[in-house]
């Protein structure tokens, strides 16, 4: 093994001899360097030694005389700064910036070389003693001796200011110039910066732009003063980029829209014949996009806009649906809903850009008014049936999706959408029935969106509706198979309806003419011989009939009636003349059905085939029908509908009524049990809102309901109340 290495120590010693420097050495360098610093202000440096400027100022830190040069530099620069400021005074007028503009890019200068001939004393000499840097140093020296000048200070500001001032209105100025004081001002500290200019910049434009603003308010219109204020705007943020500071943009801007738009707010949106109401009614677009981007800006901006607008939409929605006009025409006023959605809708992603709060709002607007008209679920529905009967004849599948969705968007509004389906039930039944549906595919697409919204509860009967006219196909089918004799006389076709998947009628039977009943019962047979367990009851109010006729001079047509109209057209093959008790007591019709069935045959211009004693619009029990011998038509294929309210009359809207408020009993049962078997436990008003809560999809539940459905439930051992607390119920298992 080696030995360790033996540890050296070594030892600086200090020279033998005492070094002496000459007692005048600093002031002779010192006066180098002053005559140097001179030469540098009075723009003759070219013909100074750099290196040897260095050395000088090195040599001077090094024997200790950092202090006296440091203090001689601040001497010095402050001298000729006082100069300096004395010459930017005595410049007059428009040379004032330019002059300032010119001393501050000499002292930077100036400073720059400065500072390379003094780096010594800046990295050490400085940074042990804790003085200021000499960039620094010649910036405060600056700032004190020349912008904090007495003469300077005000001049200095005021000329600014004015500058901004006349290019507010309209002059052209020297932007450089102002870019170069401002960023001197910047140079010198944020604080200069703020104190000096920016602070007094803003009070001077709050009050430049309030004066403006009241001005704009009195003499311009809405968009008018929108259009200035935008212009305002985009100026000061052009100006900031141009020669502010980019920190003064928010602040600036903070100004213009205080000033020229959350003060003026309300007097903006409200302004008499141009305010946001009236930019509404003639889609102004642009004004209202401008107001938008504005008032967002501020605060509360945008929801005083929305405010506005919502009690416009809920306004004008309010009179379309309670104008009695309006009314008479169901599938105009659900037209005009559609069309003022569109509109809104339109408005909202052109000029809203979409804003979710104006989509919630214009929502939340057109559920209040819709569900104001109790009648606007049956119009909705009736609105459904005019296009799928005839309104969508010749349009592409894009557009029918286009309106079905449109209607899908109204659904969505309604809080009954039960008496909605009960409607549109019985029309689609009647399309399908009449087979005066345009599109099955448009019938399904819809039926599809329906179950989207609403589940397959909602639409399995409608599902069902379709799969019977389906399955009574293939049974005519079968039944003119297995009686082929059938094919010389009168034609049959039945479509057997499944009771409990379409709307229930009454079953009101009339006497069919002799060959139709035998036929009828040759169908009955049958069906019940294929079939069994099932009963067949006719529903011949909701059938028709094709019938060929001749009149008088022996011209012929064939009359699409109703089975009612081809059981009183009959019996005119064996009889000329017929009162109206002969033809009640012959047919059985219910008096009702039986008027309007000979007012469509006898009273209507074009269509009547059968003319009446006495001549009138009604018909009377006393009356008298004979054939018209002079019926004309140009068409072979005549149409002779039957005269019937769209609407439904008030005994049937209140029997739809009864049969909805019927339906909902046992929902409104079932949705109690569900909560209560899964809380056991629960006091009346959390059944109250949590049954709403889960029928709101549906309907609106009536809370009076429910608490019957509860007392209804307690009597059936379903729920009992709490011994001590009345208002709390309990599950029974």
């Amino acid at each position: 093994m080696s030995n360790p290495q033996r540890k050296r120590n070594f030892q600086i010693e200090a020279f033998k001899h005492k070094v002496v420097v000459d007692p005048k050495y600093a002031d002779k360098t010192w006066k180098i360097l002053e005559h140097a610093i001179h030469e540098i202000y009075n723009h003759n440096a070219s013909g100074l030694s750099f290196e040897e400027l260095y050395r000088n100022a090195y040599n001077m830190v090094l024997h200790k005389y950092g202090e006296k040069l440091y203090t001689g530099l601040v001497a010095t620069m402050t001298a000729h700064l006082k100069d300096i400021s004395k010459s930017i005074e005595d410049a007059q007028g428009g040379l004032f910036l330019e002059e300032l503009n010119r001393k501050w890019n000499d002292h930077n200068k100036a400073l720059q070389m400065i500072r390379d001939i003094l780096m010594y004393m800046d990295r050490t000499f400085i940074q042990s003693t804790r003085k200021t840097p000499v960039h620094e140093l010649g910036l405060i020296l600056w700032r004190d001796n020349v912008i904090y000048s007495s003469k300077i200070r005000t001049r200095l500001l005021d000329t600014l200011l004015e500058l901004v001032l006349r290019e507010r209105t309209g002059e052209v100025i020297n932007r450089g110039l102002m870019r170069n004081i401002i960023k001197m001002l910047m140079d010198l500290g944020s604080s200069v910066y703020q104190e000096e200019f920016e602070q007094p910049f803003l009070e001077v434009s709050a009050e430049f732009y309030k004066g403006e603003s009241q001005k704009f308010i009195e003499c311009c219109d809405c968009g008018e003063y929108l259009k200035k204020a935008e212009r305002r705007l985009n100026e000061e943020m052009e100006r900031v980029t141009h020669y502010l500071d980019a920190k003064s943009e928010a602040k600036i801007t903070n100004v213009v829209e205080k000033e020229m738009i959350a003060n003026h707010m309300l007097a903006l949106v409200h302004m008499e014949n141009s305010g946001l109401v009236n930019m509404l009614l003639d889609d102004k677009y642009e004004d209202l996009g401008r107001m938008y981007n504005l008032f967002r800006r501020v605060s509360n901006g945008l929801s005083t806009v929305r405010d506005v607008m919502t009690s416009h939409i809920r306004e004008i929605g309010k009179q379309l649906v309670t104008d009695p006009e309006r009314l008479k025409d169901p599938v105009e006023f659900v037209q005009r809903l559609l069309d003022e959605k569109d509109k809104y809708d339109k408005i909202i992603s052109s000029a809203f850009n979409n804003d979710k709060t104006f989509q919630n709002a214009l929502n939340s607007s057109f559920e209040y008014f819709i569900n104001l008209n109790a009648r606007s679920p049956e119009f909705i529905s009736l609105f459904v049936d005019d296009k799928l009967r005839k309104g969508l004849k010749g349009v592409s599948e894009e557009d029918v999706e286009v309106i079905l969705d449109k209607v899908m968007m109204l659904f969505r509004y309604l809080q009954e959408k039960d008496v909605f389906e009960k409607y549109y039930k019985q029309h689609l039944a009647k399309r399908l029935l009449s087979g005066k549906t345009v599109s099955d595919d448009a019938e399904r697409s819809l039926i599809v969106k329906l179950k989207t919204e609403c589940g397959y509860q909602f639409t399995s009967k409608l599902e069902g509706m379709f799969t019977d006219m389906k399955t009574s196909q293939d049974t005519m089918q079968g039944f003119y198979a297995s009686h082929p004799e059938l094919g010389e006389g009168p034609t049959l076709t039945v479509q057997v309806l499944t009771t409990g998947s379409w709307p229930t009628q009454p079953s009101v039977t009339c006497n069919l003419p002799a060959e139709m009943s035998a036929l009828c019962e040759k169908f009955r047979s049958y069906y019940l011989g294929t079939h069994t367990g099932r009963r067949l009851s006719w529903q011949t109010n909701m059938g028709t009939a094709d019938i060929k006729a001749t009149f008088g001079k022996g011209q012929k047509h064939e009359l699409n009636v109703s089975t009612y109209q081809m059981c009183v057209l009959m019996l005119f093959n064996n009889s000329d003349r017929l009162s109206y008790k002969e033809i009640e007591q012959a047919t059985e019709i219910p008096a009702s059905d039986l008027k309007r069935c000979l007012q469509s045959l006898a009273c209507v211009k074009g269509k009547n085939v059968l003319r009446k004693e006495p001549m009138s619009k009604d018909i009377g029990e006393d009356d008298a029908f004979f054939v018209n011998d002079k019926f004309t038509s140009k068409f072979y294929k005549v149409k002779i509908g039957t005269v019937v309210a769209q609407k439904e009359s008030e005994p049937e809207k209140q029997e739809t009524r009864q049969r909805v408020e019927e339906d909902r009993k046992p929902q409104i049962e079932a949705a109690v049990v569900r909560i209560m078997k899964s809380r056991r436990v629960l006091d009346h008003n959390n059944i109250i809102m949590e049954v709403t809560k889960q029928l709101q999809s549906r309907f609106l539940a009536n809370p009076t309901e429910i608490k019957k459905r509860i007392e209804s439930l307690i009597e059936r051992d379903f729920l009992e109340r709490d011994n001590v607390d009345r208002k709390l119920y309990r599950y029974l298992a």
